[in-house]
């Protein structure tokens, strides 16, 4: 793509330089200024057509983003989200279950994942059939609706539907049920398996009885972060390891 670029960029100049020469006579200041104002600009403009061909999930990411910011609708942010993701694709996980899909933004971020990998999928549950409605449309939008599954529904039983083996929980939904949810699914995590929950920090005091199991029962590590939340300045997710049987 670079060497593309590069090509059609000295193309560009080449063109802008004769376009010169013809307005204000060769060598002129004015007409090299313009060549490098308006080469520099158009090559700017195909750079970034370029990236958003190559990843067409982020302009959807910034959109829910703002969104989540404007309307104080719970998202994880993107200091945390680089940190799933980077987990995602150290595991190369078969399945990945997420208990609160909100609109979509950590789906987006961890379908993204999934989707570089060439495995793997996800299901995502969320209670609020509006919000169902909403992460649907832009998963669909991001050209991601073959790795993601928006479940509409009650987390707490529908992580009891899941018969597969999973390699990665996500718990980002009522602080209260984390730790219903972890029970609801716990038998079918495969040993190695990474289980995340977001808002250790803010929501530490509705989640105690998960943070008391997970630090008791698996390899458990709180990793803090500072964010630019409208909710948050800074927050913790608790990141467990499944031991091996």
């Amino acid at each position: 793509m670079l060497t593309s670029l590069l090509q059609y960029g000295d193309g560009l100049v080449h063109r802008l330089r004769n376009w010169s020469k013809a307005l204000f006579g060769k060598g002129t200041l004015l007409g090299i200024v313009t060549v490098g104002l308006f080469g520099a600009v158009i090559v700017g403009i195909v750079w970034a057509e370029e990236q958003a061909q190559e990843d067409p999930v982020a302009p959807i990411i910034k959109e829910v983003d703002k969104r989540c910011r404007d309307e104080r609708i719970p998202m994880v942010g993107p200091e945390r989200a680089v940190r799933l993701a980077e987990l995602v694709r150290q595991q190369k996980p078969k399945l990945v279950v997420e208990c609160g899909t909100a609109i979509g933004y950590s789906a987006l971020w961890i379908g993204r994942e999934l989707k570089k990998l060439g495995q793997g999928r996800l299901i995502t549950i969320e209670i609020d059939e509006e919000r169902v409605a909403d992460a649907r449309e832009y998963i669909k939008r991001a050209g991601l609706d073959d790795v993601v599954e928006v479940r509409h529904g009650d987390a707490r039983e529908l992580v009891k539907q899941i018969t597969e083996p999973v390699d990665f929980l996500f718990l980002d939904c009522g602080y209260e049920n984390y730790y219903p949810c972890l029970m609801g699914i716990k038998d079918r995590l495969r040993p190695g398996a990474i289980v995340v929950a977001d808002n250790v920090g803010i929501g530490e005091r509705g989640m105690r009885d998960y943070l008391k199991y997970v630090r008791q029962h698996f390899k458990s590590t709180t990793e803090w972060f500072d964010v630019d939340l409208p909710w948050a300045k800074r927050d913790a997710m608790e990141v467990s390891i499944v031991p091996e049987k």
